[in-house]
């Protein structure tokens, strides 16, 4: 190759989206050559002239980009082009994989430390954001069930504002996958500043938010490149959710026992009587 196409193909190699933001002009001189020598370049690598190569390249960084929001958002192990069988057998492994790690990253001392302190204390707040308000609120819901005066917050005006009427006799829980999300450090501090016993529920031990907690649930190994909604990561959360959920059931048997048959006995008539066998078939 020429010394002079060898410059156009070198300054590409190193700048390949360069025909993007760059005239014929302009890239020429960036490779110290003329514009009559990129468009034999063009040529010669088989475009009509530099504006094909120019609809060539935003065609490849365009699949690029696609590719790379796939992997970003969804994974590099699922394919846009997987069978369901497939994806179903990756998806199986996954979750299985975030349940093997919650189970070997749970420290029972500390489990039963925070159970203890919730079932005696005199209200419990849970922060959330994001995916994580979901888990937030499927805690609240049960512990309320068992009679513990539980309550979430995902806004951060709302839940800063519950955070400072905290007190000794509180317990703070924040949640978070990364224990990075702002909004819930930020309302887990100022429950503790008011007093409250602070808990962090994160995967992510050594993060701001698992530092700043008095005790700390870690549900699993973070990993970097985890997505933001991978919902295997939420299945080890909850098994670790649902565990201090049967501590704090254990802590007051008669109380969790009678709110629990409240609850059901409050919904019962929201709830359509099961058919029978014989009924069922009738109406077949």
């Amino acid at each position: 190759m020429p010394a002079a196409l060898a410059r156009v193909a070198d300054y590409l190699l190193l700048h390949p989206q360069a025909p993007l933001t760059l005239s014929i002009g302009e890239l020429a001189e960036q490779a110290g050559t003329s514009a009559a020598t990129v468009t034999r370049f063009c040529r010669m690598i088989g475009y009509a002239g530099y504006v094909e190569m120019r609809v060539g390249v935003a065609t490849d960084v365009g699949r690029s980009t696609a590719r790379e929001s796939w992997a970003n958002e969804i994974g590099r192990e699922f394919g846009p082009d997987d069978t369901p069988e497939l994806l179903l057998a990756r998806l199986i492994g996954s979750h299985t994989k975030s349940l093997r790690e919650a189970t070997s990253a749970i420290d029972l001392a500390v489990m039963s430390e925070v159970s203890h302190r919730i079932g005696r204390s005199r209200q419990v707040d849970i922060y959330g954001v994001g995916g994580s308000a979901m888990l937030a609120s499927e805690l609240q819901g049960r512990l309320y069930r068992i009679g513990v005066p539980a309550f979430t917050w995902a806004d951060v005006h709302l839940g800063l504002v519950s955070a400072a009427i905290q007190g000794p006799d509180t317990v703070a829980i924040g949640i978070s996958t990364t224990g990075r999300t702002e909004e819930t450090i930020e309302m887990l501090a100022e429950a503790g500043r008011a007093g409250a016993f602070t808990v962090a529920v994160t995967n992510n031990p050594g993060s701001p938010l698992d530092e700043l907690a008095q005790a700390s649930i870690v549900t699993s190994v973070y990993e970097q490149a985890l997505q933001p909604d991978d919902l295997s990561a939420k299945h080890g959360q909850l098994l670790v959710l649902d565990l201090l959920y049967l501590l704090v059931a254990q802590e007051d048997f008669d109380r969790s026992s009678d709110k629990l048959a409240a609850s059901a006995l409050a919904v019962t008539s929201h709830r359509r009587p099961r058919r029978s066998a014989r009924s069922a078939a009738e109406h077949a």
